[in-house]
């Protein structure tokens, strides 16, 4: 199975936890190619719940590839569990500690209206509020520690306004809770932002899901070292990267919603999109997600209605995916398809028509069901000599032969085509034309997402990419990507993208906090916050990265780090040669080899322009530099449509930066506005177009450089603001 040269390569092995199954993958850690996989039934109702799952599919990986406990450097899982429990409101009671008095006492009493909170179907919050005036008082804190210990509530929440700025009266109430043996969630631990109400759901939000979460990573962490491996247990975060096992204890609501979070880092990683839309497809839905400058698109999400301080994957769900169900009108005088889904084969209980045999679709006659009671009668059903089947949207793109033969979804078009059949006889065209009309019904909902988040998040047109994940991306990808114009494809090994994701994501962390007129050495701290947070969590602090931002309105400031957990060895036999690299810089810019110039490079990537004219409105005569980062690999990291670039040394920066940033910045009625910065030094690129203040840009560039040596090479890639 495995060659002689890659038989003792170390494993970055990634397993996601689905509703059905639990798939694992094995990556070579130095290479990053897919070396096996293994797929395994969920164990929800075994005692140990899903961790049993997880170390069941561990071990059936190490196995499948030939390697041992010792080859694992990297293990991370994606679970569903966090958001099945809010969703299905199966959560744990929590107890909520609200602490003040005089005025505050009137917010944080306000607080016990929590539980009104619907976050399921006729469940709401369980949350048991009671008030301490004083955290200094040991009586007061004992005698409602006792009264929750009675109601046999585990978790608690301690609560108190302003606790981002003094966390004394929180710190005290949360540690006689912790030495009682309850699990605590301190708002002040869970956001640094101001807004009690909402830092305080959250906080609640956390606390439910606490002791179910706690007792699976007890479960798993004892399992794998049993299982004798040694390497840092990580699990997804749903902004796209991992954290540590203790940081799932302490935070578990940074797992909900994961799971499109880890299909999404999968497309990031292994197919190196710098601007892209991610669609991951199964079998009744499509998650579709936004990946934009080399990164994920997220935002706070919401629960029952009530906003909270989680910042979690944008993805937005469109009811259509592999084994979507045609809808259609073929018992009128203009027969046509009206649609497709939201009902899929999985729940009509009936299995696909292209993946029967040409001997079971023999005499087939086309009905149509109502899947569930209330649906309309319009789902369209072979009733043939092997039983009845379903015409999805599977069906309709092996069909057209869209799906490849080593794809996942692939059926053999010719049984496709006579599946199609009877649907096209009835609307009186051919079977492909029949097979178009299914596709273009399935897709438009898809296409009116897809538009709607390019306009949202200002996607460029020529960089826009359509990747296609999950079992059921064939169905989807091609036909949306042919129908739109733009490029697209279906990732490698599309149907456990998820666990790639898994397996290559990044340690990742977010800090923010509000400082009004935030000096240079405050906003140097909230990032070295950040930067710490993730090495203390197991990243190589040579692999970090911190993107700032500073956002003037709201006075917040916000670091994101992350970083990989070992120094991956690069795989200098994928890099391309110099006349490829022109030929990608060019199809990135849409522009002809010819024109594209090679202005910088360092030892990961390399810059490239192409120059032209300015529109006859703009009255400036300089011309047009639109601006590509490709990295030696072949992949377009960056894209500036209009940019200047510099190239220096990590010596000669510390002169250079501060004169070129100020010679683009801009000034008007607002005041000043630095420059975007992008800085490549080593494999970073250093995303600081967040920061509109000069002085600050400046700091943080320099802090940027610390570390390396003098000679190494710098790029700075600049774009003056409006």
């Amino acid at each position: 199975m495995n060659s002689p040269q890659d038989r003792r390569a170390t494993l970055r092995i990634g397993i996601d936890v689905g509703g059905t199954f639990t798939d694992a993958v094995a990556i070579d850690a130095a290479t990053l190619e897919m070396l096996g996989q293994v797929k395994t039934p969920t164990s929800h109702d075994h005692p140990d719940g899903v961790a049993h799952g997880i170390v069941t599919a561990l071990h059936q990986l190490l196995e499948h590839v030939g390697r041992t406990a010792e080859d694992v450097v990297f293990l991370a899982h994606g679970t569903t569990q966090a958001t099945n429990s809010l969703l299905e409101g199966d959560v744990a009671p929590v107890g909520l500690i609200g602490i003040g008095r005089g005025i505050g006492t009137v917010f944080t009493k306000h607080l016990a209206s929590l539980r009104k909170i619907e976050i399921a179907p006729g469940r709401q919050l369980p949350v048991h509020y009671h008030h301490i005036a004083d955290p200094h008082d040991p009586a007061a804190v004992t005698r409602v520690l006792d009264e929750l210990e009675r109601a046999g509530i585990e978790s608690v929440v301690v609560a108190e306004p302003f606790s981002v700025d003094l966390a004394e009266g929180e710190d005290i109430v949360g540690g006689a809770a912790r030495e009682r043996g309850f699990l605590v969630t301190a708002t002040h631990d869970i956001s640094s932002l101001y807004g009690l109400a909402k830092r305080t759901r959250t906080a609640v939000l956390n606390a439910v899901i606490l002791p179910r979460m706690f007792a699976t990573a007890d479960l798993v962490q004892s399992s794998i070292e049993k299982a004798g491996i040694r390497a840092p247990l990580m699990v997804m975060r749903c902004d796209g990267g991992v954290m540590s096992l203790d940081e799932m204890r302490r935070r578990p609501l940074l797992t909900v919603l994961s799971g499109p979070a880890a299909g999404v880092a999968g497309a990031l990683m292994q197919e190196r999109v710098s601007d892209g839309i991610f669609l991951e497809t199964g079998g009744t839905s499509t998650d579709i997600s936004v990946i934009r400058n080399g990164r994920v698109a997220v935002r706070y999400t919401s629960f029952g209605g009530s906003s909270t301080y989680l910042s979690a994957l944008d993805v937005r769900t469109v009811g259509i995916g592999g084994g979507s169900m045609v809808r259609a009108d073929v018992g009128s005088g203009s027969p046509k398809v009206l649609a497709v889904g939201p009902r899929s084969a999985h729940i009509a209980g009936l299995p696909y028509a292209c993946f029967a045999t040409a001997a079971d679709l023999e005499g087939a006659r086309l009905r149509t069901i109502a899947p569930l009671d209330g649906d309309r009668n319009d789902h369209v059903v072979l009733d043939a000599a092997g039983g009845s089947y379903a015409l999805t949207m599977t069906c309709a793109a092996n069909a057209l032969g869209l799906i490849g033969e080593s794809d996942y979804a692939h059926a053999d078009p010719r049984v496709a085509e006579l599946a199609l059949a009877p649907l096209a006889a009835a609307l009186g065209v051919e079977v492909r034309e029949a097979a178009r009309a299914v596709l273009a019904a399935g897709s438009k909902p898809v296409e009116d997402t897809v538009r709607e988040m390019i306009s949202d998040y200002g996607l460029p047109h020529d960089q826009i990419v359509l990747v296609g994940g999950g079992g059921g991306s064939a169905a989807v990808t091609p036909f949306l990507g042919e129908d739109t114009g733009l490029d697209w494809r279906v990732a490698g090994h599309s149907e456990v993208i998820s666990p790639i994701g898994v397996a290559l994501a990044l340690i990742r962390e977010q800090v923010e906090r509000v400082i009004p007129g935030a000096s240079d050495e405050q906003i140097l701290g909230v990032r070295r916050q950040a930067e710490q947070a993730v090495i203390a969590q197991g990243a190589d602090p040579q692999e970090v990265t911190v993107d700032v931002t500073v956002d003037p309105q709201t006075d917040t400031v916000r670091a994101i780090a992350s970083g990989a957990t070992e120094l991956r060895t690069k795989d200098r036999t994928r890099e391309l040669g110099e006349e490829e690299l022109v030929r990608i810089a060019a199809r990135s810019l849409t522009a002809d080899p010819s024109e594209v110039r090679l202005l910088a490079s360092t030892d990961n990537h390399l810059v490239y322009e192409v120059q032209r004219r300015r529109p006859w409105w703009q009255l400036s005569t300089r011309p047009v530099r639109s601006v590509r980062v490709v990295d030696r690999e072949g992949v377009a990291r960056f894209a500036s449509p209009d940019g200047h670039v510099a190239e220096t040394t990590v010596g000669e920066a510390g002169s250079l930066l501060p004169r070129i940033i100020s010679d683009h910045t801009t000034y008007g009625d607002g005041g000043s506005r630095a420059p975007a910065l992008r800085l490549l030094v080593g494999p970073r690129i250093s995303d600081l177009s967040g920061v509109l203040d000069e002085s600050s840009l400046i700091a943080l560039a320099r802090t940027d450089l610390e570390g390396h040596d003098r000679r190494d090479p710098v790029v700075a890639v600049l774009e003056q603001r409006a």
